[in-house]
């Protein structure tokens, strides 16, 4: 080990820490403002975590069977994967979907296809995440033609459209239309699920991607904080109340190898979020001064040498996701590195968050490391250096600007080098990778994709188009055009689009078509 060992963000790990390295101490208890030891004054003693794993593959059915395999084993939310053709606004049938139907995520094209996807699940009683962004309107959409097939009122749908299309541009790349043009989808999907479907997460801000990327923890909290200082802001000069958007705002983190950092960034993030909300934005309630989020174990962390070494890593990260306060969990399968998860990944996978509810006690202390002198420390160290960051942001004239002026992309790019580099140099070890590489292990069996999904799912989409009312269909995307190039609510126009039978391609054409794609530099 280094003499002067540091952390991801810098933070120099001292021998000892004393009261002498602790600041100012947070005297506040778990559910106090501001919140930095959780969001609820008795945590995990009242209701554990939301055990909220991540699936998709294939096609609806394909994986709807999945969906009801994981609820037989004990989830307590569904959470869903798209590929990257329902990501981007493209049909099965369209040429650059080729190759890549059902491989990532399950393949959506139409209201159809969400119908089969929920099929047998009750959705007044499960709540479902979508990690979607550019097409986020458009996947809500079906959901909500959905549970009105069922005659099952919008009012009691809960779940998350995590409509995050800043992080698009800094870390991930799944955007289709110019920044603000898309600015403008997020807010209107906000604007929308207030009025007509309130318990709805409108947006789950999120620095997951920002972390995969390359960021350290105060660049992951900074620039995940900063996009939803840019999201407040938009629906705020839409005309909406903070207090009837922000506690409908969620995060969603990473969560990464150096525990006892990991655990210091989550009070970090949610101190550093309720004074933002109660100094600039004046906010009221203190259900907006919550920073209520979700987390995913650190998919760049896994490795594709002895994979079985990846259960190890992700129950350290689960563990800190714990400790850290977290609302809900999805932890990683040991062969993502390899392939999509299997059954048995996926049930070892939850089964570690079962094990840390209920056989480690963890969750028997609203805050077990509170008064850790070395959590104290690093959580101001975390927060200052996240403040320092937002406040460049600030004077570059927001998040937007900065995106554009490249600033979190290029400090991201920065800090990915830093860290390969000295992965490389064996300066930092990866068990399997660059230390203790004897004994590889054969890889296990991974999940296959079979190549019938992607004709199955063109031919499932042009029956749709050759069957339903053409002349519906056409009126409600001319609606959406006239809404797109005028100011009227475009999620409203893509649920009528989704009544009508209208495909995730079509809905995205027509967009394109008045907002034009954005192709990055």
């Amino acid at each position: 080990m280094a003499k002067n060992p540091r952390t991801t963000s810098g933070i120099e790990v001292k021998p000892v820490y004393s009261r002498e390295d602790v600041a100012a101490p947070d005297a506040s208890l778990p559910g106090e403002f501001p919140f930095t030891r959780g969001i609820h004054a008795s945590m995990y003693r009242g209701r554990l975590w939301t055990m909220r794993q991540y699936a998709g593959f294939g096609s609806a059915r394909d994986t709807n069977s999945r969906y009801h395999f994981l609820l037989k084993q004990g989830i307590t939310g569904l959470s869903v994967a798209f590929d990257l053709p329902t990501q981007m606004g493209r049909d099965p049938d369209h040429a650059l979907s080729r190759g890549e139907v059902g491989r990532v995520g399950v393949s959506i094209a139409s209201a159809d296809d969400m119908a089969l996807l929920l099929e047998g699940i009750p959705l007044q009683d499960v709540s479902i995440s979508m990690t979607i962004n550019a097409t986020a309107a458009t996947l809500l959409a079906f959901l909500l033609v959905v549970a009105e097939r069922r005659g099952v009122p919008w009012t009691a749908l809960r779940g998350t459209t995590q409509n995050d299309i800043l992080k698009e541009y800094v870390a991930r790349g799944t955007y289709i239309y110019p920044p603000r043009p898309a600015m403008r989808l997020v807010t209107d999907l906000i604007a929308f699920c207030s009025q007509s479907v309130p318990q709805w997460n409108t947006i789950s801000v999120s620095g997951y991607h920002i972390r995969e990327a390359g960021s350290t923890a105060v660049e992951e909290v900074a620039f995940t904080l900063a996009d939803g200082i840019a999201y407040i802001e938009a629906a705020l000069a839409r005309g909406l109340a903070v207090d009837d958007v922000a506690p409908r705002v969620a995060f969603f983190f990473n969560c990464h190898n150096n525990f006892l950092e990991e655990v210091a960034k989550f009070r970090a993030a949610r101190r550093l979020w309720a004074s933002i909300m109660s100094e600039r934005f004046k906010a009221k309630d203190p259900k907006s001064m919550m920073l209520r989020f979700h987390t995913q174990t650190a998919g760049s962390s896994l490795t594709a040498q002895q994979p079985h070494n990846n259960v190890v890593r992700t129950t350290i990260q689960a563990l800190a996701a714990v400790l850290g306060g977290t609302q809900s969990l999805h932890t990683n399968g040991f062969d993502e590195a390899l392939g999509l998860p299997t059954e048995e990944s996926a049930r070892i996978a939850l089964r570690t968050q079962q094990i840390i509810a209920d056989e480690s006690g963890v969750a028997a202390s609203a805050d077990p490391l509170g008064g850790s002198y070395l959590i104290e420390s690093w959580t101001d160290s975390i927060e200052q250096g996240a403040r320092t960051r937002i406040e460049k942001i600030d004077a570059m004239g927001g998040m937007l600007s900065a995106i554009e002026q490249r600033y979190p992309q290029g400090e991201i790019e920065n800090s990915s080098y830093l860290a390969q580099r000295a992965v490389e140099s064996g300066e930092a070890g990866v068990v399997g990778v660059n230390v203790n590489r004897e004994g590889d292990e054969q890889s296990p069996a991974i999940q296959a994709i079979d190549a019938a999904v992607e004709s199955g799912q063109i031919e499932r989409v042009r029956k749709l188009r050759g069957e339903r009312d053409a002349a519906r269909a056409s009126a409600a995307l001319a609606a959406l055009g006239q809404a797109a190039a005028g100011d009227g609510n475009l999620t409203a126009a893509i649920v009528d689009c989704a009544r009508a039978s209208c495909t995730v391609g079509e809905i995205s054409d027509i967009l394109r078509g008045t907002f034009g794609e954005f192709h990055g530099e």
